[in-house]
């Protein structure tokens, strides 16, 4: 009979992932997973295979219990256009307590382009057409239900809202600072308010 792991799957991932996120894939080695997960060379191979398999496994993961749980509540709670900006507003907020601006694991592994790994970029590309399918379907039903602006394609303000998000993650690696982004995003929002008769974008501090 096989023995039972004896290890918490989502917590090996959680700091595989926290490896990752600080080197990047390139300049993380298994050691460096190895001792960062607390698990012995053989329990690492045997449960996530080698290097490029557990990236895999670990985007999956950072995608499924990060971005995921955040886009599956605020479309449970929050109206389609309050929905676009407090996913903004959560955005700015985590990278402003990133105290390491270490930005977004699934932005960064984009911009890395981890070569012969076309596994890492199908979970990459999964991030980008959800991100965008969040955006599109916040904009459809907002302009469905007169909250957002009917004056531009729903398909055209959603790849928009993408470029937003994956540039303020970019930008706040490099200057972290909270007016800039959030002088980055209220353009946008004033966008979906466009001929809306009463606007809902905050004004700025």
């Amino acid at each position: 009979m096989a023995r039972p792991r004896e290890f918490d799957e989502a917590i090996a991932l959680d700091a595989a992932i926290q490896c990752f996120w600080a080197k990047g894939f390139e300049a993380t080695s298994m050691r460096d997973l190895i001792d960062r997960m607390s698990m012995t060379s053989a329990s690492v191979y045997n449960a996530f295979g080698d290097k490029r398999a557990l990236y895999r496994r670990a985007l999956a993961h950072y995608l499924g219990s990060s971005f995921g749980e955040r886009v599956i509540r605020l479309e449970a709670t929050a109206a389609p256009r309050q929905a676009i900006e407090l996913f903004f507003e959560e955005i700015i907020d985590r990278s402003m307590s990133d105290s390491l601006h270490r930005g977004c694991l699934m932005v960064n592994s984009a911009l890395e382009a981890v070569p012969d790994a076309p596994e890492a970029q199908d979970i990459i590309d999964d991030f980008l057409s959800r991100a965008e399918g969040f955006f599109r379907g916040r904009v459809e039903a907002g302009q469905h239900d007169g909250s957002i602006s009917c004056l531009q394609p729903a398909e055209d303000l959603g790849r928009l809202l993408l470029g937003v998000l994956l540039g303020i993650r970019v930008l706040a690696r490099a200057k972290p600072q909270r007016p800039l982004l959030e002088s980055v995003v209220r353009p946008v929002l004033a966008l979906l308010d466009a001929g809306i008769s009463q606007p809902r974008v905050p004004t700025p501090p």
